[in-house]
């Protein structure tokens, strides 16, 4: 039976995941934001300002979405230069599109006097401790799961973590593997996050993202998200059920699994690669840019997989393109494949 991963039919919503606005230290308003990413051809944008949660229902029409988010920081230590500190930073996407508060709020963390006024008196009753710890911010994450958000982990590399800050988090949804502001002054995040989290157990989804202050941040990294509609509970869903890829060019168009076997379509690149949570991969290479698909046998994967069960087993493919632009789908489990 044909096993559709990634639909080749039906609608795909551009997504940019991370932004900032003058509702803290954005320098474009949320209305302005609208519009030069509508410009762009995106439909979809989360409003992810600091350490405070504004819904913006009134920018959702036909053709365009705002999701309603928040990022919020930790940071490692208050007693030196703020440009030698690590910081957890995470994005919360509320499942309710005017949902204007959420657990872990802390009024002291407000980075920026002007964004007092969007304080709401839900949020005035909420004041969260944090401290630089894996276990705060893993109790962070839970509560924001049981409240049905999606918590993603934000620019590992500017944040100067490594693998003893991410290794150990729990319930994460999304990773960044790119971010537009991050990467044009100089740090690149890769998908090496969300391999360690994965083949820990845990279900992260990669996000390229833009994480947008200035114009000059915008239109890098993005998500094509596959829906039913433009809809706040459909694109919700599709997010959550990792109905999406991320990337900074390349598209895919469709990922099937049948009989053993993975088919790929996508935009025209010169490398397609399926890497799994061990030393099995396949590649599949062009010099001029003119791959458009891909067929990997997964039989030997598979009887791979059976022998060593206590692992956890899946594919995730990679696109990229002759000007090293990249895309990346999310994590397919051999569960996921075999299932009826």
């Amino acid at each position: 039976m044909k096993k559709h991963l990634l639909l080749g039919t039906g609608n795909f919503y551009k997504a940019n995941l991370h932004v900032h606005t003058t509702v803290s230290d954005g320098d474009m308003s949320p209305e302005e934001i609208k519009r030069i990413y509508m410009e762009q051809g995106y439909s979809v944008v989360a409003f992810t300002d600091h350490e405070i949660m504004v819904p913006h229902p009134e920018l959702t029409d036909e053709g365009f979405l705002a999701i309603t988010s928040s990022e919020i920081s930790v940071n490692q230590r208050l007693d030196c230069d703020f440009c030698f500190t690590r910081a957890y930073h995470l994005n919360i996407y509320s499942p309710e599109e005017k949902r204007n508060c959420f657990r872990g709020f802390d009024k002291s963390k407000l980075w920026f006097k002007h964004s007092d006024r969007f304080i709401t008196p839900e949020q005035e009753q909420i004041s969260e401790l944090r401290v630089y710890s894996v276990d705060c911010i893993n109790d962070f994450i839970k509560r924001a799961n049981e409240e049905g958000c999606l918590v993603s982990y934000n620019h590992p590399v500017w944040s100067l973590q490594d693998y003893s800050d991410y290794s150990s988090l729990k319930g994460l949804w999304g990773v960044e593997v790119y971010n537009t502001a991050c990467a044009r002054n100089g740090y690149f995040d890769t998908a090496a996050p969300v391999d360690d989290l994965l083949r820990a157990g845990e279900r992260v989804m990669p996000l390229a993202t833009d994480d947008a202050h200035k114009l000059c941040d915008c239109f890098g990294g993005f998500t094509m998200i596959r829906a039913e509609e433009l809809s706040y509970d459909k694109i919700f869903a599709a997010l959550k059920n990792g109905d999406f890829y991320a990337s900074t060019g390349p598209e895919f168009h469709e990922i099937t699994y049948e009989d053993g076997v993975l088919k790929i379509s996508c935009s025209p690149v010169s490398f397609i690669t399926m890497t799994t949570d061990c030393r099995y991969t396949f590649a599949k290479r062009s010099q001029d840019n003119s791959l458009t698909g891909a067929e990997f046998n997964l039989d030997g994967f598979l009887d791979l997989c059976k022998k060593n069960e206590n692992q956890h087993k899946y594919i995730r493919l990679t696109l990229v393109d002759d000007k090293g632009q990249t895309a990346y789908s999310r994590a397919y489990f051999v569960d996921e494949l075999l299932s009826d």
